[in-house]
């Protein structure tokens, strides 16, 4: 037994039939990230995660930060840590604090405004994506194709990695894939932003995402078992991500977004079918100059 999965009696019924048994669910607490800056000490977010995992929440902690244009690089990060200045004890572990080394230049205008982990942020469209025009990102231009068969095996390869929806069945989850389809990180959590921020986090902490001319992330597929709103596109677009596949739906401005920076955007991504919403010229089967009409 553990924070993420708990085990809890249920009734079960089967037509006319009854019973009852144990079951496990999916661990729900919140997660606090503060930002230590110089001397100062700023509350920045506070969202239900899954609990139970150190890394993850550091990870998710950092991929937080790093999407929301608050930090820039690895090195911008001095140090992350749970806070052990409180009580209850089971508090403890669910406030983390980010301390930013001294070289670091984060954009503390964006702290406090621009923090919303659901699509219900109260932000209407235009203004959600002016701010990400006016943040300056580049757009992700084409260097390679990929082929249709190649995706079509990915959900799979993420659905073997998830053992907490295995328990739970109430769980979602993302992935990074290298170009050739090989699994390199994937990560649950109840919330789906979270999950992406966790992977995220890991490529961050890993040294393999940098807002500067040299971009690994360019190398990237990002995969989540959910739909694609316009936070996980922007998630993406922030982080230079040029490729996101869900097994669900897009979202009409998630759409908008991935098509104003060249972001390679696929929808319904089961068996051998998929949606391609945007960014098709990255598909082998359509090289540039022989493109289906958008």
């Amino acid at each position: 037994m553990t924070r993420r999965q708990l085990k809890t009696r249920i009734h079960t019924f089967d037509g006319s039939h009854r019973s009852s048994k144990k079951d496990f669910v999916a661990g729900e607490e919140p997660l606090e990230v503060r930002l230590k800056v110089g001397g100062e000490t700023l509350p920045i977010s506070v969202t239900m995660r899954t609990a139970g995992q150190m890394g993850e929440d550091f990870e998710l902690a950092a991929g937080l930060l790093f999407s929301e244009g608050i930090v820039q690089t690895r090195d911008d990060i001095q140090k992350i840590a749970y806070c052990h200045d409180i009580s209850p004890e089971n508090q403890r572990y669910n406030i983390v604090t980010v301390e930013l080394s001294r070289s670091a230049d984060p954009d503390l205008s964006r702290v406090g405004r621009n923090f919303a982990s659901t699509s219900s942020c109260g932000l209407c469209g235009k203004a959600a994506l002016d701010d990400v025009r006016s943040s300056g990102l580049q757009s992700l231009l084409f260097g390679w194709q990929l082929e249709p068969q190649m995706l079509y095996t990915l959900p799979e390869k993420l659905r073997s990695s998830q053992t907490l929806f295995d328990h739970t069945g109430g769980i979602h989850a993302a992935a990074l894939f290298d170009l050739s389809g090989k699994l390199l990180v994937a990560r649950e959590d109840v919330g789906r932003h979270n999950a992406v921020d966790k992977v995220i986090g890991w490529a961050l902490l890993n040294g393999m995402l940098n807002k500067s001319l040299e971009r690994k992330s360019r190398d990237l597929i990002l995969l989540v078992s959910a739909r694609a709103g316009f936070e996980i596109v922007q998630k993406c677009v922030v982080a230079q991500i040029p490729v996101l596949a869900a097994v669900s739906a897009p979202s009409s401005l998630g759409v908008e977004l991935a098509r104003e920076f060249d972001l390679t955007l696929v929808g319904f991504l089961r068996g051998e079918r998929m949606n391609v919403y945007s960014g098709i010229e990255r598909i082998a089967e359509f090289p540039a100059g022989k493109l289906p009409a958008r």
